[in-house]
């Protein structure tokens, strides 16, 4: 399965997240920034917790603005798979 870990300024865990897919499970990874349009045609979305832009509003608001949630949010919606960690599943709500 391709899965993409997306990055945030200031978001952690996305080497752990990316560690865990590639080396643990076995399954192809690439990193998507934040200013990502395209999901470079990953099945799987993995979104890791941090601090995204410093949560400098509240949980993930920042974050949820990128270019990348809304690619993300029309793959969700397309039955697409979406996991959110700590922060990132803040992002997603």
């Amino acid at each position: 399965m391709r899965c993409g870990v997306v990055v945030f300024p200031g978001s952690n865990c996305d080497h752990d997240v990316y560690h865990v897919l590639k080396h643990v499970l076995d399954q192809e990874v690439l990193f998507l920034w934040h200013e990502d349009t395209s999901l470079k045609g990953c099945e799987l979305v993995v979104l890791p917790g941090g601090w995204s832009y410093g949560d400098y509003l509240r949980g993930g608001a920042m974050a949820a603005l990128s270019p990348v949630v809304g690619a993300v949010k029309a793959h969700a919606e397309r039955g697409g798979l979406v996991l959110g960690i700590c922060n990132g599943f803040q992002v997603l709500t």
